[in-house]
């Protein structure tokens, strides 16, 4: 019997949050894909789009996808008492962006680890203090339940799942199919470091940043680029922070990553190689940080993508 993912549907839904992983689990082949709203009626996208769903929801599913959008933020209270009455039943539940919200609603996420998208995060926390919110990564598994950053993420999570009962192979054939640039790992930040780089304000920190981007492999202790901004390394720290968000030693840390990354995705450098051009001085070194913010080695990272 094909395993059956029903995906949840009511108004102002963001209709990404349902395609993205219908067309994972219905591209993998061997599931029965439904989609089911409080009583089969029709619902309308946060944009708008007419959704006719199969049919009303159903009390089994071996997988129950939440997805999230506009009509999150006043929570569906049909959708909340049906995610409350048989929210313990199917094998697996995911969420994608802030369908987090309803299961929390429903008491799904209490004493658990979840995420959403990072803009909604603190407000998740503020609002469910018994969900134990992670900023950080794009998707997170605590048990059955799965939650999962904003939008494209939820094809993430879902590639994932399908690795989980097809194996590697199959959710990579799939990744290539959908032609996706590559298939984040679930411990991948949400947060890009070029992307927090563009708050800077002040020129002489946009300069910092520039340098950062540019010489990954170079001296970039907290002194070398105080010195370099004409502040004292406590001025240049307290500043950065303020403007960028983050300290300049983690803000290096990310920039690093992501430079290593796109050489093991881009180029056919050895690891030794793309550990000196992006600063980080001895293969040991980035291992270290590969397992630490991804889960994977260089080597594994590399294999993948």
């Amino acid at each position: 019997m094909a395993h059956h993912v029903q995906i949840v549907l009511f108004d102002g839904v963001q209709s990404l949050d349902v395609t993205g992983p219908l067309e994972v689990f219905t591209y993998a082949g061997g599931y029965r894909v439904t989609t089911a709203s409080v009583g089969g009626v029709p619902v309308r996208t946060s944009s708008g789009l007419r959704l006719v769903p199969d049919g009303d929801l159903f009390e089994m599913s071996d997988t129950l996808v939440v997805p999230g959008g506009a009509g999150t933020r006043e929570p569906p209270e049909d959708v909340i008492a049906w995610l409350r009455e048989h929210g313990n039943r199917p094998q697996r539940i995911m969420s994608v962006c802030t369908g987090a919200f309803l299961l929390a609603e429903a008491g799904l996420l209490d004493d658990k680890r979840a995420t959403t998208h990072w803009q909604y995060c603190e407000s998740l926390r503020h609002r469910h203090p018994k969900v134990d919110v992670d900023a950080e990564p794009i998707f997170v598994r605590d048990g059955r339940i799965a939650t999962s950053a904003g939008v494209t993420t939820g094809i993430d999570l879902a590639l994932a799942l399908v690795e989980e009962d097809r194996g590697r192979d199959v959710a990579l054939a799939i990744a290539r199919g959908l032609v996706m640039f590559l298939r984040r790992p679930g411990g991948q930040s949400q947060f890009s470091a070029q992307l927090a780089g563009q708050v800077a304000h002040r020129e002489p920190l946009r300069e910092i940043q520039r340098l950062i981007a540019e010489h990954p492999e170079t001296d970039l202790s907290v002194p070398t680029l105080a010195a370099t901004a004409n502040l004292s390394p406590r001025q240049f720290s307290r500043a950065f922070t303020a403007e960028i968000g983050v300290p300049p030693g983690r803000y290096v840390d990310r920039v690093r990553l992501e430079t290593a990354r796109r050489l093991l995705e881009d180029t056919a450098a050895s690891i030794a190689e793309v550990a000196r051009r992006a600063g980080y001085g001895t293969p040991e070194t980035m291992r270290r940080a590969f397992l630490q913010a991804l889960g994977v080695s260089p080597a594994e990272y590399r294999r993948r993508f």
